[in-house]
């Protein structure tokens, strides 16, 4: 995405509407080929986050479909927990261009890899991955896929299906929340350039997020308080991330957003498997 000045004004843009703000997050946030819409003055432009990102968790459903039809049909075929959960995440990182996996390794490298924010920060934009990146990039996918075979080997295909549509938007609302936040580290690139989301409109992403994903839990019979769980520890893991990342490079990035997410998918998988060992409704 092409750097651009950060948007300074403090008014909100006019809302376009559900529609046309669901498409505009599915753009920026997937490599599915969304038309342009009635309405619509020009898709191709930079979008406006200040309050389109309030549609993210529609967006987010959408995006995770294909792996959620991945996951149910590959189960039901009664393939292993864990070829399933790998077949899963290939067609999430295809959704997405491996949009947030590449955040989580830029990300990864610069934080743990520069001794200066100055350098820290020229890590993250170098396009090649270091040790630290390989590593947390590795970590993520074998937690991801260890934690949806889990689920799907105790609760079957239909339950793990739901579990990647659960965690979609939720994961995606906390880097959104995280943006909204928090300052940005430079003053050019993607997450300086789209605008900064109002408090308001991070706050009614996770409030949608978390109205989604329960009535997709009680739909397919996950404990909810499992995916409660979840959401805790997202938003813990979120804080600790932002706290870190604003000590280390005096703000976010569009790499730590990713790296918010990632974290967040991990840890709302791992409060949902929690709540299957322990028995939990």
């Amino acid at each position: 995405m092409a750097d651009a000045e950060t948007t300074t004004e403090t008014t909100p843009p006019d809302w376009p509407g559900w529609t046309i703000a669901t498409a505009i997050c599915l753009r920026f946030w997937s490599r599915l080929p969304v038309p342009s819409l009635p309405g619509e003055t020009d898709s191709h432009a930079l979008p406006d986050f200040r309050a389109v990102p309030r549609a993210l968790p529609f967006a987010a459903l959408v995006i995770a479909l294909p792996a959620a039809a991945v996951t149910l049909g590959a189960g039901l075929a009664g393939l292993g927990g864990l070829v399933v959960a790998v077949l899963a995440l290939t067609a999430l990182a295809l959704t997405t261009g491996a949009f947030h996996e590449d955040g989580l390794a830029d990300s990864a490298d610069g934080l743990f890899g520069g001794h200066t924010p100055e350098r820290r920060l020229e890590i993250m934009k170098d396009s090649r991955i270091g040790s630290y990146g390989a590593l947390a990039l590795g970590l993520s996918l074998l937690l991801r896929a260890s934690l949806i075979a889990m689920i799907l080997d105790r609760s079957g295909a239909v339950a793990a299906a739901a579990a990647v549509l659960a965690a979609a938007p939720w994961s995606r609302a906390e880097g959104l929340f995280l943006l909204a936040t928090q300052p940005a580290a430079r003053s050019t690139g993607a997450a300086a350039s789209v605008g900064q989301p109002t408090v308001v409109t991070a706050r009614i992403a996770l409030a949608l997020s978390l109205f989604l994903a329960t009535g997709i839990a009680l739909a397919a019979q996950l404990p909810v308080a499992g995916l409660l769980i979840g959401f805790a520890l997202a938003h813990g893991a979120t804080a600790v991330l932002s706290r870190l990342a604003r000590r280390l490079i005096g703000g976010q990035t569009g790499d730590i957003l990713g790296a918010a997410q990632q974290l967040a998918e991990i840890v709302i998988y791992l409060g949902l498997a929690l709540a299957l060992v322990w028995g939990m409704r």
